[in-house]
């Protein structure tokens, strides 16, 4: 999981639409991507390189299509932890960052302790996963899953220049 840094200062316009631009595809060359916002090379390098020190921009990844890959089913688990001491937490959001199957995992507020979103081929997949993986993480009293059918929006990074701003 990446450290967790302070705010990033106040981001301008032209910030917000470098933002964008990257994060629509980040394989961008500095000088697309200058002349995409309205800016010379080099100014946009400059930006480019204080959003990725700052922490605006993360990382850069290639988005892989997992039904393609064999990969159909979403799954999404609640569960709810027997304790919650902070060494209990520790070691289940340690745990749960080592099995591949697990796309993202929050600790929540309210009727349970965990949300996990799961990718799996089939049941027979989830299964393996239940049996193999998450239940044997020490500590889980009960989970709950729901199937996703159908992905009606799926974005990986909030877009600066589109939503709204503090």
């Amino acid at each position: 999981m990446p450290a967790k840094r302070g705010p990033v200062e106040e981001l301008d316009q032209l910030d917000r639409r470098i933002l964008s631009a990257l994060s629509e595809n980040g394989r961008l060359t500095t000088s697309a991507l200058a002349e995409q916002v309205g800016l010379s090379s080099s100014p946009c390098w400059t930006r480019v390189k204080r959003l990725e020190e700052n922490g605006a921009i993360e990382k850069y990844v290639a988005v892989l299509n997992h039904a393609n890959l064999g990969y159909n089913n979403v799954a999404f688990v609640e569960i709810t932890l027997d304790k919650h001491d902070e060494k209990v937490l520790e070691r289940f959001g340690t745990a749960l960052s080592r099995i591949p199957e697990v796309m993202e995992a929050y600790l929540v507020t309210g009727e349970y302790d965990y949300l996990i979103k799961v990718v799996v081929q089939d049941t027979d997949h989830y299964e393996r996963f239940l049996r193999q993986a998450l239940y044997r993480i020490p500590g889980i009293r009960q989970s709950r899953t729901t199937f996703g059918l159908r992905t009606l929006k799926r974005q990986i990074s909030i877009d600066p220049s589109k939503a709204g701003q503090p």
